[in-house]
């Protein structure tokens, strides 16, 4: 396993526009410095809020050491707290979603409200002060309707992709839908691994013949840069789009952390279905067509998102171990949308699941052929893999930021 000095050298002598090396898709000390520089510091993608519907609502997650619930308050408000009872540390919540109008420790069933105050207590003492012992909260905002939570005690500012993102997602209303279908998976390799794979469609037209059938492989359609400006498809697109209301124009994070914009799929195609049309016969929000195409938005470390006329997709990534990661997709629709009259579910989700399946296997595969001795990093792709090498360099700068020594350290 590698120390500190030698994960910091493996950052500084990467060769440039190459995948990593294999300690540091591998080693466990990479996996537990990744945890504590980057997944307990930066905003992460938690769910969307319409996966908690009313008061009492909740779900958990787990992120590295960190167990976590988000929930619903009776005012209306999410909030998230570390999922740990302030008496003996019991998780007060096991199952993966609920809904309870209190939160009872199952030990001894010390009771705190929804918005974290503790409330009952037996046999404590009378001297003992409840105002002390309420959960511990987990900085917590709702952005459009995905909910975003941050384990550090000084969050990252939020206040640039708050601006874009909940203006982007404002046509699609998510407040006004329901999730119809949620999917979660394990894939057996480490998470870069699954994000880079996110990051390109090199592989697209060799492992998803579902998808082909509407999302365009070609990568100036989502170049980092916004696509070519020649390219009369989505010039066209684009001014359709925004003047039916629709942001549509790449906007980006300086040093591409998170991007928005909306792509025309392929031949019109409403959907991601075999058939090519709607899923849902309920449009999203106040979309004004069915052939909008799909606004994209990832967020690193843990998300890529796809919002469509019809129905939207969201996807968060959690860390497990240095070779297993968490992948979990949820379907959106229009709240009112009923399914058997408004959508068929196998409609809905078979091109994502598909997908998904086909993403996973690639994903193992990688990670078995980079445990080899025999592995070496390898260049990437200029033209298809600009996404991953983007990724590759917030990944790689930001945590050469956060593991080398400041100058007051040093010195003393």
């Amino acid at each position: 396993m590698l120390n500190h000095a030698e994960i910091l050298s493996q950052f500084l002598s990467r060769e440039r526009n190459h995948a990593l090396t294999r300690e540091l898709y591998c080693d466990p000390t990479v996996f537990q410095a990744d945890l504590e520089q980057i997944w307990y510091r930066e905003w992460l993608f938690a769910l969307p809020a319409c996966e908690l519907p009313r008061p009492g609502s909740y779900s958990t997650l787990q992120i590295g050491a960190y167990p976590v619930i988000v929930l619903r308050g009776a005012d209306g408000r999410v909030r998230a707290f570390h999922n740990v009872c302030r008496h003996r540390g019991q998780r007060l919540c096991s199952k993966a979603h609920g809904s309870s109008p209190k939160l009872v420790c199952p030990y001894h069933q010390w009771t705190y409200e929804l918005d974290g105050k503790l409330l009952h207590v037996r046999d404590m003492g009378e001297d003992f002060d409840k105002s002390k012992f309420g959960l511990k909260p987990v900085h917590c905002i709702d952005l459009g309707g995905l909910v975003f939570i941050c384990l550090a005690k000084i969050p990252p500012p939020i206040a640039e992709l708050a601006k874009h993102l909940t203006t982007y997602l404002a046509p699609s209303v998510l407040a006004d839908s329901k999730v119809a279908f949620s999917s979660t998976i394990v894939e057996n390799g480490n998470w870069k691994l699954v994000i880079e794979n996110n990051r390109e469609c090199y592989h697209c037209s060799g492992s998803h013949p579902s998808l082909c059938r509407t999302y365009s492989d070609n990568p100036r359609m989502t170049a980092m840069e916004g696509p070519d400006s020649a390219s009369p498809e989505i010039l066209s697109h684009w001014a359709r789009c925004e003047a039916a209301g629709l942001p549509s124009r790449f906007v980006s994070h300086p040093q591409m952390q998170w991007r928005l914009a909306r792509i025309p799929l392929l031949n019109n195609a409403e959907s991601y279905t075999l058939s090519t049309k709607a899923a849902v016969s309920r449009r999203m929000g106040t979309m004004p067509f069915s052939d909008a195409g799909s606004l994209l938005f990832f967020h690193y470390p843990n998300s890529w998102n796809h919002f469509l006329a019809d129905h939207a997709i969201v996807f968060r990534v959690l860390p497990i171990s240095p070779t297993e990661t968490q992948v979990t997709t949820s379907w959106l629709v229009h709240k009112d949308a009923e399914e058997g009259v408004d959508y068929n579910l196998e409609d809905l989700t078979r091109v994502w699941l598909n997908t998904n399946d086909e993403d996973r296997l690639v994903v193992e595969e990688n990670q078995k052929g980079i445990l080899s001795p025999a592995y070496e990093p390898g260049p990437y792709s200029m033209i298809q893999e600009e996404g991953v090498i983007q990724f590759i360099d917030w990944y790689c700068d930001t945590m050469v930021a956060r593991l080398t020594p400041s100058p007051a350290l040093a010195a003393e």
